[in-house]
């Protein structure tokens, strides 16, 4: 394969089954760096549980056919740590006993060394957030809009080579809804990301402006 060929999240022939039923597949997907597609279909259609395969943490109730490669390295064999893979959930997760800068401190992988160095990158994540200044806050003061920018800046501070999304606007009202779609999508065509989308909103896959994948029933 060519550089170009190898570069993105890649699926080729992935079939997922439990329990002896096809729950979703054969699925063929190429997303190029800074492309985002996004997946639909009813629930149960496994769209969860295909975010879930890519980043390794899927049960072994589940049996995969097929590979999913990221710029080249094949993801099926490899632990969720090395997978490299960031994924941001409807709900931020942050850590209740962390302060906003803990949290995001967090993201940062070990061969980031140094206070200094740390610090800064915490720093830099907060500015583009637009919280400046609130390293030291709980994140229980923040409202839902502060809590997804911090969410999403943790993983991006980890360094992910692709983007999983899995409702990740589905708990804001309208109007941050409205400004989380701009921040997730500026960032993740900025870092040129590979990205899965996961909704049921129209108006998600609108705004996200790439392919959509619709997946089948398959109850």
């Amino acid at each position: 394969m060519t550089t170009e060929t190898q570069s993105g999240l890649r699926l080729d022939g992935v079939t997922i089954t439990v329990a002896g039923r096809t729950l979703l597949g054969p699925l063929n997907l190429m997303v190029a760096r800074g492309e985002v597609v996004t997946v639909m279909g009813p629930s149960g259609s496994g769209k969860s549980t295909l975010l879930d395969f890519i980043c390794g943490t899927l049960t072994r109730a589940f049996e995969v056919g097929g590979e999913a490669t990221l710029n080249g390295r094949l993801l099926n064999a490899l632990t969720v740590e090395h997978r490299r893979v960031g994924v941001l959930f409807q709900d931020d997760l942050l850590f209740p006993h962390m302060t906003v800068g803990e949290n995001l401190m967090f993201g940062l992988p070990a061969n980031i060394r140094g206070r200094s160095e740390r610090r800064g990158r915490v720093s830099q994540a907060l500015v583009e957030a637009g919280l400046k200044g609130y390293a030291d806050r709980s994140p229980s003061t923040l409202s839902g809009g502060q809590r997804a920018r911090v969410a999403l800046m943790r993983v991006l501070l980890s360094e992910p080579e692709a983007l999983l999304l899995d409702e990740p606007f589905g708990a804001l009202d309208k109007s941050l809804r409205a400004q989380m779609r701009t921040f997730v999508f500026d960032h993740a065509r900025k870092l040129a990301l590979p990205t899965l989308l996961v909704t049921h909103d129209d108006d998600d896959a609108s705004i996200a402006g790439g392919r959509v994948i619709h997946l089948p029933d398959t109850e």
